[in-house]
């Protein structure tokens, strides 16, 4: 037997309308047109907005190390403290800075829809700019930290202390542990782009979730890991061989191999 629709005048219609969730085609053209002016934008622009993320990104470490060194050597201290690791990523994503694995991800949607030579190469264009300028970006700060003392020696401990953790895993551990990380980060721009006024929480909610869980950023982990080289308590090879290419990985496999891809999937014979 079938149900019949209850009747709904006009303004009604518009409401139930306003209320719904957007649809996921809506939310991948969203985040398709999205990519398609970063990919747009000039060399320059994306470099130095990478390269202002990747110092920002430094704000992360510094207040989870805050958080650290002033909460009680408990078994929630690292919950609490976790807190302090979103911080960078809400001054980077609301600041519309470019942030490996965030921004770059919406690239990927564009390529997806149009495979070709010259979508690749707008999208390789993409990554390697904002990359190396996230890097240059946390290289810089973390010098800056070791050896301008931008903060109390205290904190500084405390920042090396939450950092070393990174030391205690392999390469294999790092690239897999990345993988859900750039799978959270990526994300982040499609419940952005479906979800009105709530980026705030959603920033905060995922980055979160990747400090407690002990998975790996590759950004955000850079500036750990060049603290502890200009710290002298690691060394390049470990720095290039040991996080940076297996983070990379991992962030690029979960990002894009599985969130990209799995977004686009789902709409795919919808367009």
């Amino acid at each position: 037997m079938a149900v019949e629709e209850p009747h709904l005048s006009e303004a009604e219609e518009r409401e139930v309308e306003e209320r719904s969730p957007p649809k996921a085609k809506v939310v991948h053209a969203a985040v398709i047109k999205q990519g398609e002016d970063e990919l747009e934008r000039p060399t320059g622009s994306l470099f130095w907005s990478g390269l202002a993320a990747g110092i920002a990104i430094m704000a992360s470490v510094a207040a989870q190390g805050a958080l650290h060194q002033r909460l009680p050597d408990a078994p929630w201290r690292e919950l609490v403290a976790g807190f302090g690791y979103s911080l960078g990523f809400l001054i980077v994503i609301l600041g519309r800075m470019q942030l490996f694995t965030e921004h770059t991800m919406v690239a990927v949607l564009p390529l997806a829809r149009d495979p070709s030579w010259p979508s690749l190469g707008r999208t390789a264009r993409l990554w390697a700019i904002v990359f190396s300028g996230n890097v240059a970006g946390a290289a810089v700060i973390a010098a800056a930290a070791i050896h301008l003392r931008l903060q109390s020696t205290e904190l500084t401990a405390a920042m090396l202390e939450v950092s070393s953790k990174l030391l205690d895993e392999t390469a294999a551990e790092t690239l897999l542990q990345g993988i859900p990380a750039g799978f959270l980060i990526a994300s982040v721009a499609w419940i952005r782009s479906a979800s009105n006024g709530s980026s705030f929480w959603i920033i905060l909610v995922l980055t979160y979730a990747i400090a407690i869980c002990g998975f790996t950023h590759v950004v955000a982990g850079a500036a750990e890991a060049f603290l502890l080289l200009w710290s002298g308590k690691a060394g390049a090879a470990w720095l290039l061989g040991g996080f940076l290419l297996p983070a990379f990985a991992g962030n690029v496999i979960g990002g894009t191999g599985l969130f990209a891809m799995l977004a686009h999937a789902q709409v795919k014979e919808e367009l």
